[in-house]
């Protein structure tokens, strides 16, 4: 493995980046492979971004790194158990920030995710999309937000658990507009899909990794995306349609119990710092049409505190119209 066959290479880039670590411990660590927690279901994008990361990582940490799904509560049982790991740098959290941080002004958790994990990094972020089936009539998000409002109720919006992902964009979009749907919970983006494919739901929304490819085989129709850049040419943005141009924007980061050694901490980071340096892992992330912006994990630190209070700010907004 590449850090057991150039220990010297190894260390002198810690040491570069001002990181202490003793000799022993870098030659040790990790000595076993590593349990990634996804706190979402199967299909989804944290499950098809995490099957790219995992099959390069690797290649700098000496081992590999098992993927383990723990679905259910909204992203708060794999959560739960993330947060009470034993911080030995063998059980790593992969999460996104409404998980992260907007959870926590919603009810009572039995953890705290800014005091129980640190950031190891930002994997990159997601503009979320949303879709309808391919023979739905809608064409424009426009005709169905104008339906929603004069149907109330009758459109059904398969999303990934209230307060996730897709909940919170969706219901930014229908607070401003003042229409209505009815939202059904599935544990995850990938079997929220499936409900609408199976025709059990008349729209939801989903990221480039799990969507584009179903826009390209004609299976469902792409109404909107968020971010600043159209992800088809004929799409419009939220910003474009008049939203916020904040809404749908999800940052995926892996985290570690807080209380792992900082020397493992620093090789963890360096060792996802290196992915965006390697030709196989920009190829693969490219070919389920995801982006590669990585972020440190004491920038991103840093930016979970500007989160918890504009999450708070939101949660007040919506629960009090």
């Amino acid at each position: 493995m590449l850090m057991r066959q150039f220990p010297g290479l190894f260390l002198g880039a810690l040491l570069t980046l001002g990181v202490g670590v003793s000799p022993a411990l870098a030659d040790s660590y990790p000595s076993k492979p590593i349990t990634l927690i996804i706190p979402m279901g199967a299909g989804g994008s944290h499950d098809l971004n995490a099957r790219v990361f995992t099959s390069v990582m690797p290649e700098f940490l000496g081992q590999a790194i098992v993927v383990k799904l723990m679905p259910g509560v909204s992203g708060q049982r794999g959560t739960a158990v993330a947060a009470r790991a034993k911080p030995d740098g063998y059980t790593l959290l992969f999460t996104h920030n409404y998980v992260d941080q907007l959870q926590q002004h919603i009810e009572p958790l039995p953890y705290d995710t800014t005091a129980d994990l640190v950031t190891v990094a930002r994997i990159n972020f997601g503009p979320i999309l949303l879709v309808v089936p391919a023979d739905s009539p809608f064409k424009t998000l426009r005709q169905l937000l104008e339906y929603a409002k004069a149907h109330p109720g009758e459109l059904t919006l398969a999303h990934s658990g209230t307060w996730g992902a897709v909940f919170v964009p969706a219901m930014r979009i229908l607070q401003q507009v003042g229409a209505e749907l009815t939202f059904t919970p599935y544990k995850g983006g990938g079997p929220a899909m499936r409900a609408l494919l199976a025709g059990d739901a008349d729209v939801t929304m989903a990221f480039p990794s799990v969507a584009l490819s179903l826009v390209q085989k004609g299976k469902i129709r792409l109404l909107a995306s968020a971010g600043t850049k159209r992800t088809l040419p004929d799409v419009p943005t939220f910003a474009e349609l008049g939203f916020e141009d904040d809404i749908g924007m999800m940052n995926r980061v892996v985290m570690a119990p807080r209380g792992v050694a900082p020397e493992k901490l620093h090789i963890l980071r360096h060792a996802f710092a290196q992915l965006n340096s390697n030709k196989t892992y920009n190829r693969l992330m490219q070919k389920i049409g995801e982006n590669t912006a990585y972020m440190d994990g004491n920038d991103y630190e840093k930016l979970r505190t500007v989160q918890k209070d504009r999450y708070g700010a939101l949660v007040r907004k919506i629960t009090e119209n």
